[in-house]
Order: C-alpha cells, then structure tokens, then sequence
C-alpha cells in the first residue's frame, strides 16, 4: 500500500506578528487532517535565532525552530508572519534566508504585513501580492514594480500573501482545495462555522456600497474618484460633471449620506492616505505631502495638525521611534517652525 506523504508548511515567525492570523492559517491545515481523517499536513514554526518571539497581543507560542534546522528538501511552502512594526523586524540575514529559500524551489507565502519582508527580499517584484490596508498605500510607494492588490489574498504563480485578520483562513482553504478537492475545503468551513470561504476577488475593507446599497451610485463613482485621485486631486465641478451630476447635487448626496461636504471628504482621504505614508515608509514629509495632492508644505502641516492634533513631524517621532526612518534637520525641514497663519 503506498502511503502519501503529508504536506509540510513551516511558518517563520516575525517580531510583533499577528497571533490571529498567523493561528488562522495553522488551524486551516489542522482542520483538514481532522476533517478527513488523515495526516494530510505537517508544519512546524520557526524563527530566526530559535527562541520564541513575541506576538503582538503579548506572549509567545512555542516550541521554535532554528532558521538552519529548516530541511528545505521537500518542503512544500515558507509563510512568513508579519504584524505590526515589520519595518523593524528584520535584517540582512532574514532577507538572505528568504532568498536562499526561494532558491531551493520553496514557494513563498505570507500573512498580515509579511509580505513586507518578500518585498525588502526582492522576491515580489512582477508579482501580484497584497498586505494589510493599513500598509498598502506604503508598499505601493515603496515597492512600485509590485502588483499590488486590495483584496483580502492573492496567490500568483509560486508566490501567496494575505492582508491580515482571519483572511489567512481563506486563503489556505483555497489553497487545500487546489490540493485536496475543494469537498475537503468545504467540510474544513462548514467545522470553523464559516459563512462561505471568501475568493481572491473579495476586498478587505467593506465597500461602500454595501454601507450604502445600490440606490446611491453617483456617490459611489465619486468617491471612488477621489480615491482614484489623491495625488493629482480632481476638482469638484469637475467630480460633478464626471458622475453627471450638478456640484450642488453632489454636495447633497454627500451631506445627506456621509455627513459632511465633498471637500472634507476628499481633504480626510488625502490626510489619512498622508498618515500612512508617513509612518510606514521613508519618504520624506515633502514627498508625503506632495504625494497626497498638497502643493503647499506649510498647508500641509496645518491641514494635518488640525485633523489629527499633532503636526507631522512630531507624529512621525512619536509614533515610530528609533525605526531607522531618517528625521528631517531643522535646515530640510519645513515645518520646525511653525507658518504664521495670521
């Protein structure tokens, strides 16, 4: 009688990464040696120096695994498991044990924000990925040969990465049903009382659409506009006779649905699309701004002190410190002192 071999996944743990999701991909591949009876999967966890790490919620899961007791010889895929500071969890020798695992034919996953790490590794350039909506808006400034995507996972090629949260059970259910029969995935959803198992086309955030229904379409294509369009901003003659409505029409829909007036909305888009930038890349804040539509730094500054309290600069020390992200001298830095707005 020949007897299969299972599959074996190893997952490399990274500082501060998601206990969620990181628990969601591992009990996937329990749920289907449970369901069907059989020892289809094997995994183990690793990190890099074999000592347990830290999760963001605060404690550790072991036992660990060295890096060099990792046989690569029949292992089927590396999940590297990102949260939150990814940007600071690694080093060389971490995007040198990625590479050297690419090289061996492993294929190469992640979750939450790991797909950081294959990026800094040079390992998803031509690739279609995705990461935590929180961090798009920084892989896409960073990483722009990357294909990346809003949908809650991607699998291309050789290749599989997850947004965060419980996505990764999705995304390995899909993964076992191109393996095992799509029954087996089924069953393992219908054990974890699931809803359906959400594809690939399924966006992480809940669109606006289904906040609003399907009765409010001109609001829909504007404001899908102006997140279109955060660099480069369209005016709101122009978004009115884009959707084909007047802009008084427009700043009623606006009013009556999401409670404000269309250029707060669109200012609050380019502000928080700002804050991420600032905190999850290493683009100076001039580029930030002008990457966010502000052509003045001053108004920048303003704009951005108002709404979230804190002038950006000061947002990007407090918030980050000691994150390897180069601080503006008060000679570079336009907002050391504060404009005179009298």
């Amino acid at each position: 009688m020949t007897t299969t071999k299972p599959i074996r996944y190893a997952f490399l743990q990274i500082q501060n990464y998601s206990m969620v999701t990181f628990s969601s991909a591992v009990a996937a591949l329990r749920g289907a040696n449970y369901t069907s009876g059989k020892n289809l999967y094997e995994w183990e966890v690793i990190t890099m120096d074999g000592n347990p790490v830290t999760a963001s919620v605060g404690f550790e899961v072991g036992p660990t695994k060295h890096i060099d007791d990792l046989n690569f010889n029949g292992l089927e895929a590396l999940i590297v498991c990102g949260g939150t500071y990814v940007d600071r969890a690694y080093d060389k020798h971490t995007l040198s044990f990625l590479r050297k695992a690419a090289s061996a034919k492993v294929k190469i996953g992640s979750t939450c924000t790991g797909s950081y790490l294959l990026a800094a590794a040079g390992l998803l350039d031509g690739y279609q990925c995705t990461i935590h909506w929180e961090n798009l808006a920084g892989m896409r400034e960073e990483f722009p040969n990357i294909l990346m995507s809003s949908n809650l996972f991607a699998v291309d090629r050789d290749r599989f990465t997850c947004s965060g949260g419980n996505s990764s059970l999705d995304m390995m259910l899909q993964i076992i049903a191109q393996q095992q029969g799509p029954e087996l995935a089924a069953a393992v959803s219908e054990m974890f009382i699931m809803e359906r198992i959400r594809d690939h086309h399924d966006t992480q955030r809940i669109p606006l659409r289904l906040h609003l229904g399907n009765s409010q379409p001109k609001l829909i294509e504007a404001v899908a506009l102006m997140e279109a369009n955060l660099e480069e901003t369209i005016s709101l003659d122009d978004l009115a006779q884009y959707v084909g409505v007047s802009r008084r029409q427009l700043e009623r829909l606006f009013q009556k649905h999401l409670k404000c007036v269309p250029s707060r909305y669109y200012l609050e888009l380019r502000l928080n699309r700002a804050r991420q930038l600032l905190l999850q890349t290493n683009l100076s804040i001039i580029d930030v701004s002008l990457a966010c539509g502000f052509v003045s730094a001053p108004h920048f500054s303003k704009c951005y002190r108002d709404f979230f309290g804190i002038p950006p600069r000061e947002e990007r020390r407090r918030f980050a410190p000691g994150n390897g992200i180069k601080q503006e001298s008060p000679e570079q830095d336009p907002f050391a002192t504060e404009p005179n707005v009298n």
